[in-house]
């Protein structure tokens, strides 16, 4: 879809040669655009006062040495980084990445994104994203440790649970939150709600962990509800990634009757024609720190494959990839298409190229897109810092209900949006309409 407006077209541009080198910030930022043509044009005020060329440009971004000492004595140094983007609607939220890709051009486009889909949310948060390039695959407890308190010496200026709130994502579970967390504590001398995904002895949230994948499926619920008078029962998926968001993604998907038969790691997938056993699973990748192959030798009728790709050659009603930016090219698209897929909703942030975008829209596949559909982590992050700050404690099933609520109406949100603006049926450009018009109403009231 290409610009036609042209001050969209001159944003576009300024984005490119500011941020040469930078392709995932710029694919996000291009996919933003092209869908807030129609909001431009009924809307000059947002071109007069330069709305969008402010929202593509980071309010901070900070980037710092993280040096470490191994076990064996060795010292090591990463480095970290945290995009503080947008703040019109409240403090930064987004989580923090430990991966070897992780680079300024990933950073500013999670958090690019993380404004969209924590606008989407309603909850008063504003987006923001960080991490390292620090690898955390192979490193001992310990060796975590000393990374997570030396990132948090150098983060700890820059947040707080008023201005800046992270979080997990990949390479950051429960541990790491707790390492960062205790270090916050002991530098500032204070008990506050500044990192969220935290132990539940610490002011952590019931349905945290669960969140995303569970959010996943509910947004994959009422989308298939509304728009094909359909459901998750009785539906063969296959999700990549085996991480958080796969697991939960997977539980929730086999409470809802469906079935899924593969999933995936860095290395390669599992296929179970007869359901994958999420128990076992769950001891290889939560408690064993294993490798997903491991899974054919304990469950019968499993096949593993090398290498990613392949995941979705797999015939399936539903796909839902849940590993990582990209992984979904127009080829894997087109043969998705070809085998019947009916939907596919994005559990993994902007895990789909624009031609396999173009490939769902054209096939008339359900299309979720992430930062609408995989919001759910971030909405209890947000449920998460309002117990927090009334130093409340809510049940496991007053956070799901509350997480439910909050996913059909991101969906209600991007699928109405999209009727206004005269794209009905296409969840991408209703999701970026959705969430832009808030935080431009937002940047409008608050001034230059």
């Amino acid at each position: 879809m290409a610009l036609k407006n042209q001050y969209l077209i001159d944003v576009l541009e300024t984005v490119k040669k500011r941020n040469a080198g930078e392709p995932e910030f710029i694919q996000a930022v291009t996919e933003v655009l092209e869908s807030l043509e129609p909001v431009v044009e009924k809307r000059p005020e947002l071109e007069k006062e330069n709305i969008i060329g402010r929202m593509v440009e980071p309010e901070r971004m900070v980037m710092f040495r993280v040096p470490w000492v191994a076990d064996d004595g060795s010292v090591h140094v990463n480095r970290g980084f945290r995009c503080q983007f947008n703040s019109a609607i409240g403090p930064y939220k987004g989580g923090l990445r430990l991966h070897p890709s992780v680079n300024a051009s990933i950073i500013k486009f999670l958090g690019f994104e993380q404004c969209f889909k924590n606008s989407l949310t309603t909850l008063p948060i504003g987006g923001g994203k960080g991490g390292s390039d620090f690898d955390p695959k192979g490193k001992s407890d310990r060796e975590i440790m000393r990374f997570c308190q030396s990132f948090m010496t150098e983060l700890y200026r820059h947040i707080g649970p008023d201005t800046d709130v992270p979080a997990g994502d990949i390479g950051v579970g429960g541990r790491e939150i707790g390492y960062l967390f205790g270090q916050y504590k002991k530098i500032r001398n204070e008990f506050t709600g500044v990192l969220t995904g935290k132990g539940l002895t610490y002011g952590g949230s019931l349905a945290r962990t669960e969140a995303t994948g569970y959010g996943l499926l509910y947004f994959t619920e009422e989308m298939l509800n509304v728009m094909k008078k359909d459901s998750v029962k009785d539906k063969t998926i296959v999700i990549s990634g085996s991480g958080n968001v796969a697991i939960y993604a997977t539980q929730k998907a086999q409470q809802l009757g469906g079935k899924v038969v593969a999933l995936s790691d860095s290395n390669g997938y599992i296929y179970d024609p007869n359901g994958v056993n999420l128990d076992v699973v769950r001891q290889i990748k939560e408690v064993e720190r294993g490798r997903i192959k491991e899974y054919v030798g304990r469950v019968e009728g499993a096949t593993y494959t090398e290498g990613c790709k392949g995941i979705w050659t797999i015939p399936c009603d539903i796909a839902l990839p849940c590993a990582t930016q990209n992984e979904i090219d127009g080829e894997s698209a087109a043969i998705l298409v070809k085998n019947g897929v009916m939907a596919v909703c994005e559990g993994a942030n902007m895990p789909s190229t624009p031609e396999a975008i173009e490939t769902y829209l054209k096939g008339g596949v359900l299309y979720g897109p992430a930062k609408a559909a995989n919001a759910g982590g971030v909405a209890t992050s947000g449920l998460e810092m309002s117990q927090n700050s009334a130093r409340l404690s809510w049940t496991f099933e007053e956070v799901d209900a509350k997480l439910k609520g909050i996913m059909v109406n991101i969906f209600h949100s991007a699928y109405n949006a999209a009727e206004e603006y005269g794209f009905a049926g296409n969840l991408m450009v209703g999701a970026n309409i959705a969430g832009f018009v808030k935080i431009a109403d937002a940047m409008l009231a608050q001034g230059v």
